[in-house]
């Protein structure tokens, strides 16, 4: 296996669900083989129901044209905002692999954020690179949600964050939390660098545990990790590397074919657009690492709306320990941890069944009752 092909761009993923490196093993056939298959994909995922909602369009959104897409089986269900990791890897082209039994209590809301996927494929990059901060793509989810709410005539969303997403997605809820009924964050961030020191000690333990001599070497020789060196790009490969290869960003497997994959099988992306993935994560590579790296919400001791974290017991993407301890300490109106006990970082593809329940049963409530 090529590890360093899997891993070449891991740098900026927070951790690597939404990241590129690992597209970088996506297998791309001369002929598009898998065009048969997204057509019969298109067939069954199709909206059909008399007031259901399935559309795609462009939004500006700080000055960038941004794909959002909407499905669901009943325009009246509550909306499920739901905002992508990586930065730059979008969710929606993997949506048709879990979403589908949400479509029938949510409306679901995707879309690709700046530099993302079809987003990135949309825009002129000229003048990109500047925009690139937590900050306007805290501003671009706050206007996405205003939009949404007054096009779909709705009081409010629910915000979902997954990844590098929960980045986005807390500083949304804490800036505007007048625009949502409840924030739900899966493989949530709470200090970037205990996530680092986290997840290289997993890997270290799991290297020994199972003698493995080439893991052990490489990580010895960027510990102590993180430490006070500079965070390169060259140390995350390896401290990325050897957690996932234990299984930390899918629970029991050394690799996550199955998730970098999916997008070649969507109906919303052509071969193109699938590329333009891998574009968008190299261009946002070096410019949001820095600040990612400075992220830390331990400070936040109250949090306006009702906060709930899908917290896979496997996860050392994003490990979920400081998730548990913030949560523990937090004042919120309402608070719940929802552990998966088969999950690592992609708890919707891991445990569909279980995340439909936790947002049906527990989430959907509060934005019916808010709706009356």
């Amino acid at each position: 296996m090529n590890y360093f092909r899997l891993t070449r761009l891991l740098l900026w993923l927070l951790a690597l669900p939404a990241a590129a490196p690992c597209f970088g093993q996506r297998q791309q056939p001369v002929a598009d083989a898998y065009a048969p298959a997204r057509r019969i994909i298109a067939d069954l995922d199709s909206i059909v129901t008399p007031n259901g909602i399935q559309e795609m369009y462009q939004v500006p959104l700080g000055g960038q044209q941004q794909w959002v897409y909407v499905r669901g089986q009943n325009r009246a269900n509550p909306i499920l905002l739901f905002v992508h990791g990586g930065p730059a890897s979008p969710m929606a082209p993997v949506g048709w692999a879990f979403q589908r039994p949400l479509e029938e209590y949510f409306t679901v809301v995707h879309y690709d954020q700046r530099a993302a996927g079809r987003t990135y494929a949309s825009n002129d990059t000229t003048q990109l690179a500047p925009t690139l901060t937590i900050g306007q793509y805290v501003r671009d989810a706050v206007a996405l949600a205003t939009f949404i709410t007054q096009k779909y005539r709705q009081r409010k969303v629910i915000l979902v964050g997954h990844s590098w997403g929960t980045i986005v997605g807390m500083q949304a809820a804490l800036s505007r939390p007048d625009l949502f009924y409840a924030y739900v964050g899966v493989g949530q961030v709470i200090n970037t660098r205990e996530n680092e020191r986290l997840s290289f000690e997993y890997a270290l333990a799991q290297a020994a545990a199972h003698r493995n001599e080439e893991a052990l070497r490489e990580l010895r020789a960027i510990a102590p990790y993180p430490g006070q060196q500079p965070i390169t790009r060259a140390r995350i490969v390896v401290a990325r590397k050897w957690p996932q290869y234990y299984g930390g960003l899918s629970a029991y497997r050394t690799n996550s074919f199955y998730y970098f994959n999916a997008p070649l099988l969507s109906p919303l992306y052509t071969r193109a657009d699938v590329a333009a993935i891998d574009a968008g994560s190299l261009f946002t590579l070096s410019r949001l690492l820095p600040e990612f790296l400075t992220v830390d919400f331990t400070a936040v001791k109250s949090f306006p709306i009702p906060v709930f974290m899908c917290m896979g017991r496997h996860d050392y993407t994003t490990p979920s320990a400081p998730t548990a301890t913030w949560l523990q300490q937090v004042q919120a109106p309402l608070k719940q941890a929802i552990w998966f006990d088969n999950s690592a970082h992609l708890i919707p593809l891991e445990e569909p069944g279980k995340f439909l329940l936790t947002l049906v049963q527990e989430v959907r409530p509060l934005a019916v009752a808010g709706q009356r």
